[in-house]
């Protein structure tokens, strides 16, 4: 039986979303609906797509029971709202990153997902992606030996985008790109929480971040740096250096598809899109798809490759950092 995927939010990220799902065997996976709080966007959604059914509500999407699950693809000031309608109607969801604004958004959606006994998962893709599947196998070899320094970056002009710098619709580089760098280092450090943060950077006008620089010391003496921006171009990798080598993730290190281990590379090449992407290669999402999929073959409740105790502290250092930096949303006194 395939998977039948219901996708809430008819924008660039569902488009892209749909896209990588037809390069999937149709066996395993369905689009079945899509919903927008447009019928007429739904609608063009799904008529471009080749997707049977449009909705012109979330809450009709909340009651459907056709769908095996729900891409959230909504603005991340809506994850915790919407987040928490489709969790309360007993659907499984998949939910776009960032998880939601604070680290007690995040905590109420898990809190309903485990009281629903559903699915739940924060759609960090670069997790299910060969390259990064590759790096934890070789971090459990210890092919590079003790990991003692992570770097990540990752910086992209996008001041002209009013989602990236509005204080309104959860702007600023933390948690729209900084959280790849993050999720990087935890999942080097298996989930590990740093010892201690030391976070520094400068804010726009509307007050959100706009380049961000992350110190993170974790036990053992084993330290990371991150460094995210939406006003200047960056390197886009990750390196992780070792006792007896490095692995570096090239650019875009989000979404890769190089991986250079001792100075060896491999290529991972991803599918060919079958329509024009929104997003530097989005196809990959059909590794998430995949993911999620397997997960309900076997029963589970939360991903093993981004588990829910992994959202919860990426999302408490992400608190942190904004505690430091100084950027506050209208969600933090909710």
């Amino acid at each position: 039986m395939a998977t039948r995927w219901g996708l809430c939010g008819a924008g660039k990220i569902s488009h892209d979303f749909s896209v990588a799902m037809k390069t999937l065997p149709p066996g395993d996976h369905q689009i079945v609906v899509v919903a927008s709080r447009s019928m007429e966007r739904a609608k063009d959604f799904a008529k471009k797509h080749g997707i049977p059914k449009a909705y012109g509500s979330y809450e009709e999407l909340a009651n459907s029971t056709d769908i095996d699950i729900v891409y959230l693809g909504v603005l991340h000031t809506e994850h915790w709202r919407v987040g928490l309608l489709f969790l309360k109607a007993g659907k499984n969801v998949l939910c776009e990153k960032p998880f939601a604004m604070n680290s007690t958004q995040v905590k109420d959606l898990i809190a309903a997902a485990k009281k629903n006994n559903v699915f739940l998962m924060e759609a960090i893709w670069s997790r299910c992606f060969p390259v990064h599947a590759e790096v934890r196998r070789l971090l459990a070899e210890e092919a590079i030996g003790e990991v003692k320094l992570v770097k990540t970056y990752f910086g992209s002009p996008q001041l002209h985008i009013s989602r990236s710098v509005e204080k309104e619709l959860g702007g600023g580089a933390l948690l729209d790109i900084g959280v790849y760098c993050l999720q990087f280092v935890l999942m080097v450090f298996n989930g590990e929480r740093p010892e201690s943060i030391q976070a520094t950077g400068v804010l726009l006008d509307s007050g959100v971040d706009e380049s961000v620089v992350v110190v993170m010391k974790f036990s053992r003496k084993r330290m990371a740096f991150c460094a995210f921006s939406i006003a200047a171009r960056l390197p886009n990798d990750a390196v992780i250096s070792g006792t007896k080598g490095s692995i570096k993730v090239l650019g875009p290190m989000h979404c890769p598809t190089t991986l250079v281990v001792n100075d060896k590379e491999t290529e991972y090449p991803l599918p060919e899109p079958s329509l024009p992407l929104n997003f530097t290669n989005s196809t990959g999402l059909c590794y998430e798809a995949e993911e999620v999929r397997q997960c309900l073959l076997k029963g589970l409740k939360e991903s093993p490759r981004m588990p829910l105790a992994d959202s919860v502290l990426l999302t408490e250092i992400m608190d942190e950092i904004r505690k430091q930096v100084g950027v506050v949303f209208s969600q933090d006194s909710q």
